[in-house]
């Protein structure tokens, strides 16, 4: 067994990963990545880049260029131009980014789940009563991005981004090892609501990205000003800005999840089950 396969099996044990990704100063470590991941000297860049190589399936073959400033710059990499067709469908509702599906489904009048056996409301994640009833009985999908993933996402469907609530919180890993044991986690750490009004029928579809820990902030191209853990509001960010099925919508510092809901009428296709891959463009869900 490699060194290499050796250190993975160690850090796969999930009580070892839970400690190394959970019981730190989870805030302190994700800013300091922030700043760390930053810094443009060849030798730091492509040692950085080399460890994460070494712990992930990290390809870079689909990237639009190899040659990076910064290991922020790898993670925040634009792709080859058609790297990700978009299905284009008008019935179909895509997925945003590159993603393993994690739980998904029927809301259950506003309770879904993070994990089997681990329930969360739509009243704790969105904080908007307009929202929560929008979607009450609707339809989910939660989308994790790995850390070797594509970071940006993207448009679901022709719409109309209308505005963005901000929630300031914790950092916990979004890992399924940590799904099973935090409950409400999604409800716990930083994320952004973004509501969006699809031009096909003026329903409403939210996604809510979640940061995690060594994610240093969200970029929204709807909003002038990045969204990190400095950011302290305002909460509700008005905004409107037309956006087109696959159009970029902004991307993560690093690999965390996104929450796609739609309200009743709305199923998931064939392909959206529990551990599946999706990539940016692939089918999620059909329009009623």
């Amino acid at each position: 067994m490699t060194v290499r396969a050796q250190l993975l099996r160690v850090f796969e044990q999930e009580d070892i990963n839970f400690l190394l990704t959970n019981r730190i100063p989870r805030r302190l470590a994700t800013q300091f990545i922030g700043w760390f991941s930053r810094i443009e000297q060849p030798l730091v860049r492509d040692l950085s880049i080399g460890l994460w190589r070494l712990f992930s399936d990290l390809d870079l073959r689909e990237a639009k260029t190899t040659q990076f400033r910064s290991m922020h710059d790898c993670f925040t990499r634009e792709l080859k131009e058609g790297a990700r067709p978009i299905d284009a469908r008008p019935d179909i509702l895509v997925s945003p980014c590159d993603a393993i599906v994690g739980a998904c489904g029927r809301i259950a009048g506003t309770v879904l789940y993070q994990a089997k056996g681990f329930p969360y409301s739509l009243e704790d994640l969105l904080c908007d009563r307009d929202l929560v009833e929008a979607h009450r009985d609707g339809c989910y999908a939660t989308l994790r991005l790995k850390s070797s993933m594509y970071h940006r996402f993207h448009a679901p469907h022709d719409c109309r981004v209308e505005g963005v609530i901000y929630v300031s919180g914790d950092t916990w890993n979004v890992n399924p090892i940590t799904l099973k044991r935090i409950e409400r986690l999604f409800c716990r750490n930083e994320r952004a609501v973004v509501r969006t009004r699809l031009s096909a029928n003026a329903q409403p579809v939210t996604l809510v990205a979640v940061a995690a820990i060594l994610v240093a902030g969200i970029r929204l191209h709807c909003l002038d000003d990045p969204l990190s853990l400095r950011h302290r509001g305002p909460n509700v960010m008005a905004c409107d800005a037309p956006f087109r099925k696959g159009d970029e919508l902004g991307w993560f510092e690093h690999g965390s999840t996104i929450i796609v809901f739609a309200p009743a009428g709305f199923t998931l296709c064939e392909n959206v089950r529990d551990g599946a891959v999706v990539r940016v463009g692939e089918p999620l869900m059909r329009l009623p």
